[in-house]
């Protein structure tokens, strides 16, 4: 198990700059992070701060509560709560760390506080087209998650040597969520490899499990049945189906970060469904998430109709209209793809 595609003298460069001083080291991450958002970020947390360095962790907005439990995740900078620390912070670390995401438009509240020169810069993704603004770019499609990569980068910086138990949590979290609890993304027997050398590291996988899927409000549970049975729709010439969250779902059901987790995933329950959707509306934008089975490409229908991106079969993207004119503008656009999605390739 090692690296691809990764220039070994940028990796040397970046051990030789750990190795030189205690470096000031801020890890930054994606808007509404996820598990592997924060699993990712706080395996490179955790793992610096053995190593001792001085590290900072920073999230555009709230993690979900469901990953409370992560080792030191209280100890992270929400930027919308503390943007002057955060932007001292920016300013003023050695070495960047950018983690799970591909575009710096992914973190565009303190978009514009990163600098290009003040310090040395790692992106870490597995997402489509990274992006240049980074120093040391370790890119890798195929695995099965942010998190994967960050145990293979620790392998290769350091052998796994500061390795330890709550670390090998951070990173399996991360694996699991981004896998759909190993039902997605998780077809290669390294993904399998690095969860077993994982597991002798103590972790109780059933814990780690629990705690994600075990953990949520009774109003989240009522959220999902009203949005089967009320804000779902179907649409079988189409092989289509998304549910549509408006703010007065929202308020009704006292939301909290983290509690539509999973909603977009439901609808490709239905046979014969190809493609799910999750419309969520928010105060200034409608934010869209879009999964597939088998070949067809939902990250292509974001990209060209819903500035955003993503993987083949999982991606998102956002619309300036309102709730009613996105959905009616998703629908118009199937046509479009109505060969595709009619192909019998997905079951």
């Amino acid at each position: 198990m090692e690296l691809k595609n990764t220039e070994h003298s940028q990796i040397l460069k970046f051990k030789e700059l750990l190795a030189d001083k205690q470096q000031k080291i801020v890890i930054v991450s994606h808007r509404n992070p996820d598990g592997d958002a924060i699993g990712s970020s706080f395996a490179l947390y955790n793992y610096f701060i053995k190593a001792g360095h001085l590290v900072d962790v920073i999230i555009p907005n709230n993690y979900p509560q469901f990953l409370n439990w992560v080792p030191n995740v209280k100890n992270t900078l929400v930027y919308e709560w503390h943007a002057e620390k955060c932007n001292h912070l920016l300013k003023s670390c050695d070495i960047l760390i950018a983690v799970d995401f591909n575009d710096l438009s992914r973190i565009r509240e303190f978009e514009s506080q990163i600098e290009p020169d003040n310090c040395y810069k790692v992106l870490l993704d597995h997402h489509p087209d990274p992006g240049s603004f980074a120093d040391l770019v370790i890119s890798d499609t195929s695995v099965s998650s942010a998190s994967e990569l960050v145990y293979l980068f620790l392998k290769e910086i350091d052998s796994v040597n500061l390795m330890d138990k709550e670390i090998a949590e951070c990173i399996y979290c991360g694996i699991m969520t981004d896998t759909g609890c190993f039902s997605f993304n998780s077809s290669k027997r390294q993904t399998f490899e690095i969860v077993g050398e994982l597991l002798d590291f103590g972790i109780n996988k059933d814990y780690i499990f629990s705690q994600v899927y075990n953990n949520y409000s009774a109003d989240r549970m009522k959220l999902m049945g009203h949005c089967l049975h009320e804000k779902m729709t179907y649409i079988p010439e189409m092989n289509t189906a998304f549910i549509a969250l408006s703010q007065e779902d929202i308020k009704n059901y006292n939301f909290k970060v983290g509690d539509s987790e999973g909603f977009v995933n439901i609808p490709l329950s239905i046979r014969g469904v190809k493609m799910s959707g999750l419309f969520t509306e928010k105060s200034d934008i409608v934010k869209i998430s879009l999964r597939s089975k088998g070949n067809f490409a939902v990250n292509e229908i974001v990209n060209k109709y819903f500035a955003g991106g993503g993987h083949k079969n999982a991606a998102g993207g956002e619309s300036k209209l309102s709730l009613d004119d996105t959905i009616a503008k998703f629908i118009s656009i199937l046509d479009e793809y109505k060969d595709q999605l009619s192909d019998d390739d997905s079951q």
